[in-house]
């Protein structure tokens, strides 16, 4: 059974950074992909940033990019988000999870129980 347990979130100002991290347990975390997605007040969970197992391949949804970064350490068993130039529309919670299959980064079935992200103006 897989475990995520994200850690890093926090209040910040506009304009700030914060470093999301989520930590794996429970499967071959190398092999594979891991993805983080976003649910903001009153809205449905969206797709943030996803990377491959060998960090070969990064995504990012088009609000974030150049902004937010993905990032693994395979030895750690940890996936990262940094996140800077912060918005306030960046407030949300964040939850990482691990990818369904070894060959795709477009289905996840396991999931981390979130960590708040909120972003003053």
């Amino acid at each position: 059974q897989v475990h995520l347990v994200e850690s890093g979130g926090g209040v910040v100002q506009a304009g700030g950074s914060l470093r999301l991290s989520c930590t794996a347990s429970g499967r071959s975390f190398s092999t594979y992909g891991m993805g983080w997605f976003r649910q903001a007040p009153g809205k449905g969970r969206v797709f943030v940033a996803v990377i491959s197992g060998s960090s070969a391949i990064t995504r990012y949804t088009d609000s974030v990019k150049d902004r937010f970064t993905i990032s693994r350490d395979n030895a750690k068993n940890t996936v990262y988000l940094q996140m800077n130039s912060l918005k306030p529309e960046d407030t949300a919670i964040y939850y990482c999870a691990m990818a369904t299959t070894t060959t795709g980064l477009n289905s996840f079935d396991s999931w981390g129980q979130g960590t708040q992200v909120t972003v003053s103006s």
